[in-house]
């Protein structure tokens, strides 16, 4: 009967398909033509969109869970205000230093494998945190945390160009990143409440819990890999060969200096304008000005609506408006009123994570081989722009003022978009797209 028929070719499309007997294990993807991954609509699709957006929000809420709590780690621990940051940064550099050594890890045991080792350490982490004893051992649990979430960010964005249609691989890159904005944002809004309930220590915990629950939900709904084959281990010189290759690459390099400029200025603006509002002429009291922080869901917004327009206009094309709209942005908040400085931020903010979602997921569609090593790039290229142009971006505020802060993130924002016209031809997406729909059908 045709249903008996219809049924079995449903279940034996929803089995794990296996590596082939006498596939080289390069960890190459199998040939499209005997499967082209998840599409839009499908069960597994959903699956993986929901899992790893419960991995961005488990990741980033505990990344930057202490930024909303230092003051009070400051003065209950007896510590500087420079030192209570380190809990934020150390934990950054953490995560940039191992990111590449994660993706080199996912090779062997597998994407899905080595994500949830990783989450599964940061929470165990994450939950002893809040009983250090002293401030050393905080900052050594926190960079520990830190290296333990490197396993995400990367390996994440590697998993979805191997396992999501290459047509709709954009858009699952995009609801991943919208998953980070709303980590990073609850949970320094989680933080900053419990904080002043219970001190620095109840907020840890109270982020760490939700961080945990995030990573169960991840753990259960994320599905297996079916386009994965390990990779035989290429040893130290191998490694270096790898990611030598992807900067030699102009495409992915154009995409490393945007993942590195972008950030950078993106930190910047968002460490110093706090400073700007609490002076003259604002004079803003400390928890209003925590409350700029929700401009990040202008970023979860247009994150998974940039990464849809990709699909009509090309990666290029909608990576470079990006661009535009935060130059925009940042425009307005030179200006002396409120109400248009709080709106340049939203379109600040919601241009940047619109050039990032483009930017981290078109890193696996350039790399034929060795995808987890070109994101893991990407993702050290972001850190370090955070932590020098972050830092560097604090001297220059201090020097000469808003203004100057604000037009060197502009001059920033512009040189990434000279760089992608320049290196990306126009309309090459556009034909990848369309190459890479199922047969039949039309990238939408």
């Amino acid at each position: 009967m045709h249903w008996k028929h219809a049924i079995a070719k449903a279940y034996a499309g929803s089995m794990p398909r296996p590596s082939p007997a006498n596939s080289p294990r390069t960890g190459h993807q199998p040939s499209p033509a005997l499967w082209s991954g998840h599409v839009k609509g499908s069960v597994a699709y959903r699956r993986i969109l929901a899992g790893l957006a419960f991995a961005g929000v488990a990741t980033f809420a505990q990344l930057y869970s202490t930024q909303a709590v230092l003051p009070l780690i400051a003065r209950e621990l007896q510590v500087t205000a420079a030192e209570a940051a380190l809990t934020v940064s150390l934990a950054t550099v953490g995560l940039a230093v191992t990111v590449i050594p994660w993706s080199f890890l996912a090779d062997r045991i597998g994407r899905v494998r080595a994500m949830a080792w990783g989450i599964s350490a940061a929470t165990v982490l994450g939950l002893l945190t809040p009983l250090a004893p002293s401030f050393p051992v905080l900052l050594g649990l926190r960079t520990l945390e830190g290296m333990a979430l490197g396993g995400i960010p990367a390996i994440a964005i590697a998993y979805l160009n191997e396992e999501v249609n290459k047509a709709h691989a954009a858009l699952a890159a995009g609801t991943y990143v919208a998953g980070t904005t709303l980590g990073g944002l609850a949970g320094r809004l989680v933080a900053g409440p419990v904080g002043e309930l219970s001190g620095w220590r109840g907020a840890a915990l109270a982020v760490s819990v939700m961080a945990t629950a995030a990573a169960v939900l991840f753990l259960v709904l994320v599905p297996p890999a079916r386009n994965f084959i390990p990779a035989a281990a290429a040893g130290f010189r191998g490694a270096l060969s790898t990611l030598a290759g992807h900067c030699r690459n102009p495409r992915l390099l154009a995409i490393y200096v945007q993942a590195f400029l972008l950030m950078g200025g993106f930190v910047a603006v968002y460490n110093y304008l706090g400073f700007r509002l609490a002076g003259a002429p604002f004079s803003l009291p400390a928890t209003l000005i925590s409350l700029i922080f929700l401009a990040y869901l202008s970023g979860t917004v247009s994150a998974r609506w940039a990464a849809g327009l990709t699909l009509r206009f090309g990666r290029r094309n909608v990576l470079v408006t990006g661009t535009v709209l935060m130059v925009a942005g940042l425009a307005l908040t030179l200006t002396q009123l409120l109400v248009l400085i709080l709106a340049g931020l939203l379109l600040f903010t919601g241009g940047f994570f619109a050039a990032h979602s483009v930017g981290s997921g078109w890193t696996g569609v350039i790399a034929s081989t060795g995808r987890a090593q070109a994101a893991s790039l990407y993702n050290l290229a972001y850190y370090l722009g955070s932590s020098v142009i972050g830092w560097a971006g604090g001297l220059l505020f201090q020097s000469l003022g808003w203004t100057a802060l604000a037009l060197a993130v502009m001059g920033l924002a512009c040189t990434t978009a000279v760089i992608t016209a320049v290196v990306h031809p126009a309309g090459a997406e556009n034909v990848t797209a369309r190459n890479a729909a199922p047969a039949g059908k039309t990238a939408r």
